[in-house]
């Protein structure tokens, strides 16, 4: 079970039964469990605590479990109550379900019923709590929810629903999966769920790229002296590190299988066992993690467990690339032409209107961060008081997007023709081609091909006039 934080009240007047279910609860990690003997003993409970459910017994001297169970529901529905009593009657059943409770388990009934009950209730609250804090964020002023991702520059609708969705789960406890390619900013976004989540702790990071199962078991959970050779002293894992803040595991995807076992027993128990020891230890860190790569394509692959998946997907947080926000292009530029002349200690060139209709016809595979590369290539060429195009365009229009020079491009079409076309008719098709990868923007186009914008226009109009 995912979260098992939150107080158990257990209502009965048999102190053995109390002590045995006492035993049952925190064997099976519910450390919170409120022993009463007396069904009016629990309000104080009630009002106190964080309650994740009662258990509670039918009969009882004074207040029974009827009584108690009708000003439950009337007072506390948010509480789900779980009949545990003697009496295997069906019409108990109906009346206890009637009155509101949550389950009916019969003292008779195998322990494990009641431990799955307990689990499927936790279930609901949380699911209730995540719809609550959703609806709340929905609700809210937006600089409020939007203040914890401040760092990341965007006028984006589809970001703006991100933030909102990631600031209303972030408080729950539970997974919380980011994918998207490389470069969208996924650990920024780990770092504003971790403040969205109001924890006291750190933020720990760990990258999974390249460690294999010793090492990630080593680096997560630690060791006790003794545990292999050359640990001589105890060293404590960044899980213990991240007690009461987040854990965040980037590129998740190439955790191996041995791994996976572990991480989900970790997720699942919230106990682990660092190398060597005989006993385990608790973590309450939430859990971010990262990928850029298909887990649904891995589980079918079978390279990542798909239980695994399911526990990480709880809150699942899909980053849009960069040419799916070209209207950020703006903002992301200005910012980076900022941070790069003040890195190179020179004024801020400004920035020709034609960059961004440049920047808009590429695909950006290296997303924000190649963005930002491109950007300080150029700062630091710059020696007018303009950003030149030149070292933009030596990135957009590269060879191997399918741009090579006309003698080899040439080559590979002219020569499969039956007859070669007429120099006017190469030239038309050309300047067609060009403005179709150029989207239309003229400037960009005769930058293709390597003219200037009056000689395109010119041909453009020589080429209107010609056909009008």
């Amino acid at each position: 079970m995912d979260d098992k934080r939150g107080t158990i009240i257990v209502v009965d007047d048999d102190v053995g039964v109390l002590k045995r279910l006492e035993r049952l609860l925190r064997f099976e990690g519910y450390d919170d469990v409120v022993l009463c003997e007396r069904a009016d003993d629990a309000w104080a409970v009630l009002r106190d605590a964080r309650p994740l459910a009662m258990i509670l017994d039918l009969m009882m001297p004074g207040t029974d479990g009827y009584m108690m169970l009708d000003r439950m529901h009337a007072e506390r529905p948010d509480v789900p109550v779980i009949v545990a009593t003697a009496i295997d009657d069906l019409d108990a059943v109906v009346r206890c379900m009637k009155a509101g409770a949550f389950d009916y388990v019969p003292k008779s009934a195998e322990t494990a019923r009641l431990v799955a009950s307990l689990e499927h209730a936790s279930l609901i609250g949380r699911l209730l709590d995540d719809n609550k804090a959703l609806r709340d964020s929905l609700l809210s002023d937006d600089g409020r929810v939007l203040g914890y991702f401040e760092a990341i520059v965007t006028r984006d609708r589809k970001m703006t629903d991100i933030f909102r969705y990631l600031a209303a789960i972030a408080r729950s406890d539970r997974p919380i999966l980011i994918t998207g390619e490389s470069g969208t900013g996924k650990e920024l976004f780990a770092l504003a769920a971790h403040e969205a989540s109001g924890r006291s702790g750190e933020l720990v990071t760990v990258n999974i790229a390249g460690l294999d199962d010793a090492m990630f078991s080593d680096t997560l959970f630690g060791h006790k002296r003794g545990a292999f050779t050359g640990a001589e002293t105890d060293r404590p894992g960044l899980i213990e590190r991240a007690q009461g803040g987040t854990l965040f595991l980037d590129e998740i995807g190439d955790l191996p299988q041995q791994s996976q076992v572990k991480l989900l027993r970790l997720i699942e128990q919230r106990r682990y066992y660092p190398l060597g020891a005989d006993m385990t230890r608790s973590s309450d860190a939430l859990i971010i993690a990262a990928t850029n790569k298909d887990l649904q394509k891995a589980c079918a692959a079978g390279t990542f467990r798909q239980d695994l998946y399911f526990r990480l997907e709880t809150h699942l947080i899909r980053l849009p690339p960069l040419r799916e926000r070209t209207g950020d292009l703006p903002l992301l530029v200005e910012l980076f032409v900022a941070r790069a002349a003040e890195k190179f200690g020179k004024a801020e060139p400004q920035v020709p209107p034609e960059l961004y209709d440049l920047l808009g016809t590429y695909d950006f595979p290296g997303n924000i961060r190649e963005l930002e590369s491109m950007v300080h290539d150029a700062v630091g060429r710059a020696s007018g008081r303009t950003l030149s195009m030149e070292s933009f365009k030596s990135r957009v229009f590269r060879p191997d997007r399918g741009t090579a020079g006309l003698p080899v491009f040439a080559k590979g079409v002219f020569a499969s023709l039956p007859a070669l076309p007429t120099l006017r008719e190469a030239s038309d098709a050309l300047i067609e081609e060009a403005l179709h990868r150029a989207g239309g923007n003229q400037g960009v186009a005769a930058g293709l091909l390597g003219l200037s914008r009056t000689a395109l226009n010119r041909r453009i109009k020589n080429k209107d006039e010609e056909y009008s």
